[in-house]
């Protein structure tokens, strides 16, 4: 695959965050920019596929690789309705969307994401 190629698949998606499972780092009602096919690395932020409800996304901290997949934790574990790896196992790779990269909503804590 060419590098041209590579940075076709490459894109921003925005998403907006629900429930309070990564407080203090997101808040209910943030919007995000999400680098679709971006490299993930543990410590990042990243936005992927429920394993257990297709069509909904989560948005996760990825903790690290387990197999084929990655293991995916809330930064509030005793929020309400939360659900990450430890509830259903690592999440395959094809279900991973991206990595977060920017906050762009509220326009008070707008700004860029540090990776890990």
């Amino acid at each position: 695959m060419d590098r041209g190629t590579k940075m076709a698949r490459r894109r921003l998606i925005r998403v907006e965050v629900s429930g309070e499972s990564m407080l203090p780092a997101l808040r209910p009602g943030d919007w995000l920019l999400v680098l679709a096919g971006g490299r993930v690395a543990p410590g990042d932020i990243v936005v992927a596929g429920h394993p257990r409800e297709p069509g909904r996304l989560i948005v996760k901290r990825a903790a690290h690789r387990s197999g084929d997949g990655w293991w995916l934790e809330s930064d509030n574990q005793r929020a309400a309705g939360r659900q990450d790896s430890w509830d259903f196992d690592a999440v395959p790779d094809r279900l991973v969307r991206g990595r977060v990269v920017a906050r762009y909503r509220p326009l008070a804590r707008a700004g860029l994401l540090r990776r890990g």
